[in-house]
């Protein structure tokens, strides 16, 4: 599978491929670079190498790549107070040029997934309990 624009597979020396691992990794930091993402929402695996003491750079994102073209979606936590649409559509732009710059691939799409609100220690409101069950 080839991975990179035209122009760039081939050079005197040989083919150039990019894994789609890399492509994972450049949109998880384009994506932590935006002011207002809390953190990377990934799956159960990548809690579990959390735990493990490793660095997931690619957590939280899924890509789909062609010979030219790449697809990702990523998904985060976005901080209480911030406005969403706002950062989605940053996160998106930032995506696209990072990658677009990196590789030479045409990103046709960037889906921004939020799967959760963080709130600052404080930030949180409390509920009241006005109902008490147990004595």
């Amino acid at each position: 599978m080839e991975t990179i624009a035209p122009d760039y597979e081939r050079t005197d020396m040989g083919t150039i491929e990019i894994a789609p691992e890399v492509i994972e990794v450049i949109a998880g930091l384009a994506t932590v670079e935006i002011e207002g993402v809390a953190g990377m929402s990934g799956g159960i695996s990548a809690g579990i190498a959390e735990l493990l003491g490793r660095k997931n750079l690619s957590k939280g994102v899924k890509v789909e790549v062609g010979q030219r073209e790449a697809a990702v979606d990523v998904s985060i936590i976005v901080q209480y107070g911030r406005r969403i649409p706002e950062i989605s559509t940053e996160i998106q732009r930032n995506v696209k040029r990072s990658i677009e710059t990196m590789t030479g691939l045409n990103v046709v799409e960037v889906n921004v997934h939020i799967h959760d609100v963080h709130f600052k220690t404080g930030d949180k409101p409390e509920e009241e309990d006005t109902h008490v069950r147990v004595r």
